[in-house]
């Protein structure tokens, strides 16, 4: 891989993780407010909500990288309504920019409830447009081993699976010591993520054959990309199944066991354990992405 795609590799996780996390945090609010009441849910959610602008800051400046400089993301304008390419710089400075508003307003309490949570719920649809949008610059009919049904949903899967553990470790990190609603609050939560966790890793293991399968009838450059991960890559994908499987999954199962059972002695631990795992793991299968396509007739 050269620099630019490993810039790409950094912005499209950290972009991924930083949508599927406002959207995340978005919906524990929704689940705290109707279980309790909107200052439970501040308490709960203000804390982590600090860590979306940053994620995505540095999934900008990674873009930069790609891009070359600042100037180029005002070249990608005139081509918005014909280039995903485009749409996708575009969207993500206005997503980092609405997020980065509704941070500011949920953190000084400005406005009402009503209309922060407006701006927080369009800050994470548009994160979620930036994720389709990344997931249509490579539909490419050109490159077999990206124009497949594999790529927006181990783009979806990654948003969601980076999201909800992020989260899970900053609600953690974040979490009122003491306070029985909020201990309460946390607990259903953390069971809600490691579900989520373990079906998305259960997806995850499911597309992998299919996708496989799927190449194997695309001609030589697809076959090409299963030589590849197969061959040179057999490592970077064992080792990259078995940590999502261990994080993702095993840890998940953990997880949820403790937080049901209301253990918070290894609470800590197994979140962020599970984040760091999952990943690492997200970013190599990100790097056999970038590492592994062959364009037709090349």
């Amino acid at each position: 891989m050269v620099t630019r795609e490993w810039a790409l590799l950094i912005f499209t996780i950290l972009g991924q993780m930083a949508s599927g996390a406002l959207l995340t945090l978005m919906l524990i609010r929704a689940f705290a407010i109707r279980k309790t009441n909107v200052q439970q849910a501040n308490r709960l959610t203000d804390g982590p909500l600090f860590i979306v602008v940053p994620i995505m800051a540095l999934a900008l400046l990674a873009s930069l990288f790609h891009l070359g400089n600042l100037i180029n993301i005002t070249k990608a304008v005139p081509n918005l309504g014909t280039s995903w390419l485009s749409r996708e710089v575009i969207v993500a400075v206005v997503f980092v920019v609405l997020a980065a508003l509704y941070t500011f307003l949920q953190w000084r309490k400005l406005s009402t409830e009503l209309i922060r949570a407006t701006i927080g719920w369009i800050a994470a649809l548009v994160g979620q447009f930036q994720t389709i949008a990344m997931i249509m610059v490579y539909m490419i009919r050109t490159q077999p081993a990206w124009n497949t049904f594999a790529t927006p949903i181990t783009f979806l899967v990654t948003s969601f699976l980076l999201g909800v553990l992020v989260v899970a470790a900053a609600l953690v990190a974040t979490r009122a010591i003491g306070d029985e609603t909020q201990t309460d609050l946390l607990h259903s939560t953390l069971r809600g993520i490691a579900i989520t966790s373990i079906a998305l890793v259960g997806v995850e293991f499911v597309v992998l054959p299919i996708y496989v399968l799927y190449l194997s009838t695309q001609g030589a450059s697809a076959l090409q990309t299963m030589s590849s991960m197969f061959g040179t890559y057999t490592a970077v994908l064992v080792l990259r199944l078995l940590l999502v499987f261990v994080g993702g999954g095993v840890l998940g199962v953990y997880l949820y066991e403790n937080a049901a059972n209301g253990k918070e002695r290894n609470l800590a631990l197994l979140v962020y354990s599970a984040f760091i795992l999952v990943l690492i793991a997200e970013a190599m299968g990100r790097f056999l992405f970038y590492a592994t396509h062959y364009s037709i007739g090349l």
